[in-house]
């Protein structure tokens, strides 16, 4: 390990005194990479500097053990050194693990009331409405691309696209089923009502992630059915694109203009084939690893939402907390980190037993 975080270090420095040569300044594209890769390195680079700096305060405290006068004072001091060494050793081992690339992306996340009725399609827009909340809090921006509204209020499918500083590492693993147990309003008899609805979070992807050859896609137009007026229902603007070779399709009709809602059902598209292509790698690789990490298993029932007893329980990781309404206004952050420190814990165990094989 400390080989590798040696050799991170020159590269490190080499990189960051050829971002200061005048041919590197000058070749755009190289300089932005030199720059994303420098700061990539930067995080881990200065811990493994504390590191050693640590270290070496530790050998000149252990000098100090000889002297009797000396050897009190020096004993407290290197508990503390000692402490801080192992600290930062486990957030040098954290910082190893291999970063997803997607992570930095922004994400298509799409929302389907699953079985329950309409009690599930509520549950779908207390979903939607919670994503949104968390979204605003964290600064983030949430663009509507299409939804399906049922007749009480609540949704029977939305897809929105949220735009953000590293929104992918913080929602890839809201990915699946999610159950939601309570007496819905019009039950005169007080019984508990199951239902579920199904969230799928896809990095969005780009025209250099994904390239689609025109030839694959059928396109075909129709009137609106949705809101907008009378102009919307009277003229061809709604678009529904099928990739020929997969089968995938996506249909968009919020827009008034043609053109608009083919971009949003592209993106879409685009986002969908993008997950498909990760997933076929993820399963290659998880038959040769004990557990599929992050996998988004959207079959998987991850969570539940029991309003009865005021409480939301992860079923990955066992984690329960009881402040359900709170969670459904947007405060689902501390739930959120305590899903992604598992998965990277995980990660974390896999790489290091990765390396000891080798």
């Amino acid at each position: 390990m400390f080989d590798k975080l040696t050799s991170l270090e020159s590269r490190y420095e080499q990189m960051t005194a050829e971002m200061a040569e005048p041919a590197v300044q000058a070749d755009t594209a190289k300089f932005r990479a030199h720059s994303k890769a420098v700061s990539d390195m930067q995080p881990l680079v200065e811990r493994f500097r504390e590191y050693k700096d640590v270290v070496a305060q530790m050998a000149a405290t252990e000098e100090l053990l000889k002297d009797p006068d000396m050897r009190e004072l020096a004993q407290e001091e290197l508990k503390t050194l000692e402490t801080r060494r192992d600290a930062l050793l486990a957030v040098i081992k954290v910082l190893l693990v291999p970063k997803d690339p997607n992570d930095a992306k922004n994400v298509v996340l799409e929302i389907r009331a699953g079985t329950g009725g309409e009690e599930a399609a509520l549950f779908a827009s207390d979903l939607f409405r919670m994503y949104s909340r968390f979204a605003e809090r964290q600064g983030w921006r949430l663009e509507l691309l299409s939804m399906s509204e049922s007749g009480v209020g609540g949704i029977k499918e939305v897809i929105a696209v949220i735009s953000g500083r590293n929104v992918y590492s913080r929602l890839k693993y809201e990915s699946g089923v999610h159950r939601v147990q309570r007496v819905p309003a019009t039950e005169a008899s007080g019984r508990i009502h199951t239902s579920t609805a199904t969230v799928a979070v896809l990095p969005e992807a780009e025209e250099v992630d994904v390239q689609i050859d025109a030839k694959d896609l059928r396109i075909d137009t129709f009137c609106s059915s949705g809101p907008g007026g009378q102009s919307v229902n009277t003229t061809y603007s709604a678009v529904r694109i099928t990739h020929l070779p997969t089968g995938l399709v996506v249909s968009q009709q919020d827009e008034k203009s043609q053109i608009k809602n083919k971009a949003k059902a592209l993106k879409v598209l685009r986002s969908r084939l993008y997950e498909m292509e990760m997933q076929k790698q993820q399963d290659a690789i998880a038959k040769d690893r004990r557990t599929q990490v992050g996998s988004g298993d959207r079959s998987e029932k991850i969570r539940t939402y029991n309003f009865r007893e005021n409480r939301i329980t992860d079923h990955r990781i066992g984690y329960t907390m009881h402040q359900l309404s709170e969670a459904l206004d947007g405060n689902i952050g501390e739930l959120i980190d305590n899903v992604v420190t598992h998965y990277q814990s995980e990660k974390l165990k896999e790489a290091t037993a990765a390396e000891a094989s080798r």
